[in-house]
């Protein structure tokens, strides 16, 4: 069968925090034709919407989960078009994002290589409007296929509909989480346009005697990175960079640097970015512990569960990381992970 049902499903195996908790029903589905015939069963069940696990890498879980829990299991990678050097590839939701990455960088075409090995799955991408080292998965986005939640109707999304931002998109607003993703589809190229104004991916080609990296190198170079700074979740749960850099005006922005020189500030649009790590670090955090829930100690953004902590656990953990960079820089830290059950953080 393409529809899985199972009741009081464990989910500890399905989050990369690796905290222990139950969902009262878990719908998995394998097939796209599947979808409305499974959603309907689920809306005729429950009032409310289903909880979307996709990978579980963006996501901290609090407690056991009375909704159902949807778990879009589709797969398949083609490429859909190619005009001149320019190809648009689509993979379906369930696709794991970096498998995405080395497949288009396999079939020679570019433009995903700096976001290689972030965890997750393709159709989490956009909600989250992933990014790394310079390069956001709006910058090659093409378009998705959604399915309402509510009724059951098909709508394609550019990328003007989904309103893309800094680790945002409409699908994390009220209304947009109402859409599970399907299918996404990207613009890459046959020909490389390497960024490499980020200077760790520099270093790291540079250290491999690198001088023209090709994608796959920029790739590779990504991958090495990451693995260094951050913890495996098959190892130490955590779900990435827990944080958002934040984003604050220009005149904030100056009376902080004023206060504190050596925050690191980078431009952004029409306001200016903001270290989070390296204001977290500041306040003593970095390797801080208590108990299973505690602070990676190598990088301050990453909450890492060391073996039996509890979802609360994290949360508290967080509120209080949250409460004291607020009290000495004035900036209240935005977590990326989605909280479920739903709490304020």
């Amino acid at each position: 069968m393409s529809i899985t049902w199972i009741e009081g499903a464990p989910l500890r195996a399905l989050n990369t925090f690796g905290v222990t908790a139950q969902a009262r029903q878990l719908c998995r589905i394998e097939s796209l034709s599947d979808v409305p015939r499974a959603l309907a069963r689920i809306r005729d069940q429950e009032a409310g919407l289903p909880c979307v696990l996709g990978g579980g890498s963006n996501l901290l879980i609090t407690g056991d989960i009375e909704q159902t829990v949807l778990q879009p299991a589709l797969l398949g990678r083609r490429v859909v078009r190619e005009v001149g050097t320019r190809v648009i590839v689509e993979a379906m939701a369930g696709e794991s994002w970096d498998a995405l990455v080395r497949w288009s960088l396999r079939i020679g075409v570019c433009g995903l290589e700096n976001l290689a090995l972030i965890p997750g799955t393709v159709g989490a991408a956009p909600i989250q409007n992933i990014g790394a080292y310079g390069v956001e998965q709006r910058d090659t986005f093409e378009s998705l296929d959604a399915i309402n939640l509510h009724t059951g109707r098909m709508r394609r999304f550019d990328a003007k509909d989904c309103a893309f931002a800094y680790r945002d998109s409409v699908f994390k607003q009220a209304d947009g989480g109402a859409w599970l993703v399907l299918a996404v589809r990207y613009t890459l190229s046959r020909e490389a346009s390497l960024k490499l104004d980020d200077g760790e991916i520099r270093s790291e080609l540079a250290s491999c005697g690198i001088e023209s990296p090709t994608c796959l190198q920029v790739a590779d170079a990504v991958s090495s990175i990451r693995r260094r700074k951050l913890p495996d979740p098959a190892t130490l749960g955590n779900a990435g960079s827990f944080f958002k850099n934040p984003l604050v005006s220009t005149a904030q922005a100056a009376a902080l640097k004023a206060r504190e020189p050596h925050l690191p500030v980078w431009p952004a649009a029409d306001s200016v970015k903001l270290a989070a790590a390296w204001m977290i670090e500041q306040c003593g955090w970095k390797g801080y512990r208590d108990g299973d829930a505690g602070v990676h100690s190598q990088h301050a953004l990453v909450l890492v569960n060391h073996g039996q902590a509890s979802g609360a656990e994290l949360l508290g953990l967080a509120r209080r990381i949250q409460d004291s960079v607020e009290q000495r820089f004035g900036v209240r830290l935005e977590a990326e992970p989605v909280v479920v059950p739903a709490a304020t953080l």
